[in-house]
C-alpha cells in the first residue's frame, strides 16, 4: 500500500524519483505527488489523481529542478482519493512529508492544532503529522529531532519521508509498522518503500528496523534506534537486475508471473533436495531439533497465502500426522486462544510486511510456541528478521497484484515442511523418496498445463458477460477453488466463490442457473466420484459447467459441460497443477473486460495496515 520514494543527491533528482514512483506503481494507489525543494530555495510541489504518468505529465509541462525531493504514490485510507489528500503535505511552505501508514490519534492531534491556528487543506490523517513537525522546527528544534519529537506522539504506523526547505542539505526518515528501506550511493543517498523503486541508482540498501530514525547527507546516514541510541545497521548488496521487474514480451505482469512459475518452482526447490530426500537443514540448522519434539502446527496467514495454509493442513495432517490449525491473521490477533501443546508456529507473506500477520506474529512469540517459522520472499523483510526459522520461496519479484508464482512457491515449501515434519514424525524412507520423485517432477507439469493458455483464453469468452461464478472443489481441491474465486474477483470484477462441492444442498444449489457459471477442480482422486454426483446436481438444474479435470477422469463434455484435460499427474502435487489453469481463466475473463490486471481498483499489494 502507497509509496515513498525520496533523494538527496548533487543531481537532479525528480527524474529519479518519477521513475521510483512509477516501479511502484504495483502496491496499489490512487493519487501521485512530488515535491522538490528547487535551487532558489523554494519548495514546490505537484499532486494529481491518477497514474504516475499523468504526473509526469504535469511535471513535464512545469518542470521541477532541484537535488532534494520526495515523492509519493497514495492507497486513500483517510479522506476520499483526491488532489487535496495526495501527498506530499506541506506546512507553511516549510515543511513537507510522504507518509505511508495510519497515525491512530490523527483526531486529537487535529483538534489540538486547529486550536492553535493550523488551517487543514485535507482530510488525511497524515497532515497532523506536517504541522506537528513544522511546529517543532518553528520552535528551534532541528530536522532530526523534530522528527524525533513528533514520532514519540504518533500512535499507529508510520514510514516517513520529510524534508525542510531551510535545511537543503538533510532527508530524514522514519519507521515504525511500516517499510523503509534506505539506498545507499556515492554522494548521494535515497529513500523508498522497497527495493525496486531504487534498483536504477543503486544495488546497495540499509533497511531500517522498528523505531529507527535516521538522517541523510551527500556523504552519510545516521541512524538511531527507538531509545534515542545511535546504532549501524548493515548494508546489503541486492543481487536483483534493474529489468527484473520489467514485463519483457508479456502484456501484463500477471501473464509474466504465471509464466514464470516453472523456474520459480525449480529455484525454490533448488539446494533443499538431495537426492530423493529434503535436506533437514531446508529450514535452518536448529528445525530438525525443534522439529522432532513437535505435536502441532498452527499456521497463519491472509489472502492467498491463507489458501496455501489451508491446503498445508490436508498435508501436515494426512503425511505428517500432526494435528494442525490455521487462522486468518487478522481474526487470530483479536480472540482469545489456546496455544497447543509443543506446537510450531508458521506464519506466511509474500512481502513480509502484512501487518496483521506480523502482529500475529509478535502475539505468538510472547505465547509460548516451541518457534516461529516464516515463509517468505523477502529476504529483508520484518517477518523474516523476527522469526526463529525462516524459509526464502524464490519466486522473484511479484508485481501483479494477484499473486500468482508467490502462491504456488509457497506451496512449495509447505510441501517441503510437511515432508520435514514427516521424517520426523515416523514418515517411512521409502515414502519421502516417492514423495520427493513426485515433486521433483512439478515444474515439467506446470509447463504442460501452460501450453493450454490459449484453449482457456478461449474459454474465457463464455464469462464475460456473467456477474457471478461458482468455483467448486474437494478435499485440499476446495482452497485450490477458493483461492480461482479470488483470482476472479480481483481482476475481472465479477463476484465469484468458492463451496466444498458436498455443501451444494445445503445452500449454494439456489444460486444455480445459466447465468451462473460453475468451475470445477476434478483431479482423479479418491473423491472424484464424489465430486463427479456433485457435478450432477448442478446439470440437473440447467447449471453450466467448466470442468477442469484430469486425462484420466471419465467425463466426457456435453451441451452444458465445457471439461479442460490437464496433464496426468499425482494426488500430492494436485493443488498446484490445478491452481495454474484458474490463474490464467481470471487473467483472461479479464482482459476481455477490459480491467486493469496489474492494478485492479481498490488493492494493493502489500496490505501494510490494518
Amino acid at each position: 500500500m502507497c509509496g515513498i520514494v525520496g533523494a538527496i543527491a548533487q543531481r537532479p533528482v525528480t527524474a529519479i524519483l518519477l521513475e521510483g514512483l512509477r516501479r511502484l506503481e504495483y502496491r496499489g494507489y490512487d493519487s501521485a505527488g512530488i515535491a522538490i525543494l528547487e535551487a532558489s530555495g523554494g519548495l514546490r510541489r505537484i499532486r494529481t489523481l491518477g497514474k504516475v504518468a499523468r504526473l509526469a505529465e504535469e511535471v513535464a509541462t512545469d518542470p521541477l529542478s532541484g537535488t532534494l525531493g520526495i515523492a509519493h504514490t497514495r492507497w486513500a485510507t483517510h479522506g476520499e482519493p483526491a488532489t487535496r489528500n495526495a501527498h506530499p503535505h506541506v506546512s507553511h511552505d516549510r515543511c513537507a512529508i510522504v507518509h505511508n501508514g495510519i497515525v491512530e490519534n490523527h483526531e486529537a492531534l487535529r483538534r489540538e492544532q486547529i486550536a492553535a491556528g493550523h488551517v487543514f487543506t485535507s482530510e488525511t490523517d497524515t497532515e497532523v503529522v506536517v504541522h506537528a513537525i513544522h511546529d517543532e522546527l518553528a520552535g528551534g528544534q532541528s530536522l532530526i529531532d523534530a522528527v524525533r519529537r513528533t514520532t514519540a506522539r504518533l500512535r499507529g504506523a508510520y514510514a516517513l519521508g520529510v524534508m525542510d526547505a531551510q535545511d537543503p542539505g538533510h532527508l530524514v526518515a522514519a519507521r515504525q509498522g511500516s517499510p523503509l528501506v534506505i539506498g545507499v550511493g556515492f554522494g548521494e543517498h535515497f529513500i523508498a518503500s522497497d527495493v525496486f523503486a531504487l534498483l536504477p541508482v543503486t544495488n546497495r540498501f540499509i533497511f531500517l528496523e522498528e523505531g529507527d530514525i535516521a538522517e541523510l547527507t551527500l556523504d552519510r546516514v545516521r541512524i538511531w534506534d527507538r531509545d534515542g541510541n545511535e546504532v549501524e545497521r548493515p548494508v546489503k548488496t541486492s543481487s536483483l537486475a534493474v529489468d527484473a521487474t520489467e514485463r519483457g514480451e508479456f502484456r501484463h505482469y500477471m501473464l509474466k508471473e504465471i509464466f514464470e512459475q516453472p523456474r520459480a518452482i525449480a529455484d525454490t526447490l533448488e539446494g533443499r533436495l538431495s537426492g530423493n530426500r529434503v535436506l533437514p537443514e531446508t529450514f535452518g540448522s536448529q528445525a530438525a531439533e525443534l522439529f522432532a519434539g513437535l505435536r502441532a502446527v498452527t499456521i497463519v496467514a491472509c489472502g492467498t497465502s491463507y489458501h496455501a495454509a489451508l491446503v498445508a493442513r490436508y498435508w501436515i495432517e494426512s503425511i505428517a500426522g500432526l494435528p494442525c490449525q490455521v487462522e486468518v491473521a487478522s481474526e487470530y490477533r483479536y480472540r482469545g486462544h489456546v496455544v497447543p501443546e509443543r506446537a510450531l508456529f508458521v506464519t506466511i507473506s509474500q512481502s513480509g510486511e502484512t501487518a496483521d500477520t506480523l502482529a500475529a506474529l509478535r502475539l505468538a512469540k510472547a505465547s509460548g510456541y516451541v518457534a516461529t517459522l516464516a515463509i517468505c520472499n523477502v529476504p529483508e523483510s520484518s517477518l523474516v528478521r523476527e522469526s526463529d526459522l525462516v524459509f526464502l520461496t524464490h519466486a522473484g519479484p511479484e508485481i501483479g497484484v494477484a499473486s500468482t508464482k508467490a502462491f504456488t512457491t509457497q506451496l512449495v515449501a509447505l510441501l517441503l515442511l510437511t515432508l520435514n515434519l514427516g521424517r520426523c514424525n515416523g514418515l517411512e524412507a521409502e515414502r519421502e523418496q516417492n514423495l520427493v520423485a513426485v515433486l521433483r517432477s512439478l515444474p515439467g507439469k506446470i509447463e504442460e498445463v501452460l501450453r493450454l493458455d490459449a484453449r482457456i483464453a478461449r474459454l474465457a469468452e463464455a464469462f464475460v458477460d456473467k456477474h457471478h461464478t461458482l468455483f467448486l472443489g474437494r478435499g485440499e481441491q476446495y482452497p485450490i477453488a477458493m483461492e480461482g474465486a479470488l483470482k476472479l474477483k480481483e481482476i475481472s470484477y465479477i463476484h465469484a466463490e468458492a463451496y466444498p462441492a458436498g455443501e451444494l444442498k445445503h445452500g449454494p444449489l439456489a444460486l444455480i442457473d445459466e447465468q451462473m457459471p460453475v468451475v470445477a477442480v476434478a483431479p482423479n482422486n479418491g473423491l472424484l466420484e464424489k465430486l463427479k454426483s456433485n457435478l450432477e446436481e448442478v446439470r440437473a438444474r440447467g447449471g453450466q459447467l467448466f470442468v477442469f479435470a484430469d486425462h484420466q477422469v471419465p467425463m466426457d463434455e456435453s451441451d452444458g459441460v465445457v471439461v479442460v484435460r490437464l496433464p496426468e499427474t499425482q494426488d500430492l502435487i494436485d493443488p498446484l497443477v490445478f491452481t495454474v489453469p484458474l490463474q490464467l481463466l481470471a487473467y483472461h475473463v479479464a482482459v476481455l473486460k477490459g480491467t486493469d490486471v496489474d492494478q485492479p481498483r481498490n488493492l494493493a499489494k502489500s496490505v501494510t495496515v490494518e
